[in-house]
C-alpha cells in the first residue's frame, strides 16, 4: 500500500524540510520506497544545470526512486521572497492548475511513502485568491504539520490544525521541532500541543548540532501515521 502526505509548517524557517527529509530517511530505513515533491521553491541558486534549491535537493537525496530535479521541484525562483511574489517577478502565474500535474506525476510513480512539501505555512499565497493549501485540497492528501516549537507555537499550531480540518483534510500527524531549546516551560508547551492537536505526535526533534536526515530520523515514529 502506498502512502502520500502533504507537509506544511506553522511558519517559515521552522525546519519543515529537515523534518520531511528525516521522515523520508526513516521510511527508507524501514524498507519502503520513497519519493518527494516540492512543487514551488524560492531562494534558489543559479548553477550549471539551472536554478537549484537546497530544500528540494535535500528531499531529492532521500528519494529511493530515480527522479530528476525538475520532477521534484518544477517551479524554482531565485529571489528569497514569498513564492507568489518571486513568480510574479519572473512572469510566471502560480496556480493549482499548473502545479497539480507535476505533483500527480510524482505520486503516480507509486512509491510506498511520498511527501509533498509546501512552502512556509498553510496559507502561503499562489496567484489570485489561491493558496498552496488549495493544492493539498485538490490532491486530497492527508497533512503532516511541522510545529516549530518556540514562543507562540501553540497558537500557530492550533490555528493551522483548525484550518486544515475546515478545508476537509485529515491531520495525519505532527512533529515537534524544537527550534528554540530555551523556550520557557518547554515540557508544558509540548503537553499542551499534545492535548490540543487532533492527531498523533510523530516525534520530538531536539535542536541538533548537525541535523542530517539520519540523525533526525532517530527521533521520528512512522508507525504513528
Amino acid at each position: 500500500m502506498t502512502h502520500a502526505y502533504f507537509v506544511t509548517g506553522t511558519d517559515t524557517e521552522i525546519g519543515k524540510t529537515t523534518i520531511a527529509a528525516g521522515l523520508l530517511c526513516a521510511a527508507r530505513q524501514a524498507g519502503l520506497s520513497t519519493a518527494a515533491a516540492k512543487p514551488v521553491a524560492s531562494g534558489c541558486v543559479h548553477g550549471p544545470e539551472g536554478l537549484r534549491n537546497d530544500d528540494a535537493l535535500a528531499l531529492l537525496g532521500q528519494c529511493s526512486l530515480a527522479l530528476a530535479y525538475e520532477e521534484v521541484n518544477p517551479f524554482a525562483f531565485a529571489p528569497a521572497i514569498a513564492p507568489h511574489l518571486a513568480a510574479r517577478e519572473a512572469g510566471v502565474e502560480l496556480s493549482v492548475v499548473r502545479l497539480r500535474p507535476a505533483v500527480e506525476w510524482v505520486l503516480a510513480r507509486g512509491a510506498d511513502f511520498t511527501l509533498v512539501e509546501g512552502a512556509g505555512g498553510w496559507r502561503v499565497p499562489l496567484a489570485g485568491r489561491e493558496s498552496l493549501s488549495d493544492l493539498a485540497i485538490a490532491l486530497q492528501l492527508p497533512v503532516i504539520l511541522v510545529v516549530g516549537v518556540r514562543l507562540g507555537c501553540i497558537n500557530h499550531a492550533v490555528l493551522s490544525a483548525e484550518a486544515i480540518e475546515r478545508d476537509g483534510l485529515r491531520l495525519a500527524g505532527w512533529v515537534a521541532n524544537i527550534v528554540d531549546p530555551h523556550t520557557s516551560r518547554l515540557e508544558e508547551n509540548l503537553a499542551t500541543l499534545a492535548e490540543r492537536l487532533p492527531a498523533p505526535c510523530l516525534g520530538r526533534v531536539p535542536r541538533l548540532g548537525e541535523a542530517t536526515p539520519e540523525t533526525v530520523a532517530q527521533y521520528l515514529r512512522l508507525p504513528a501515521l
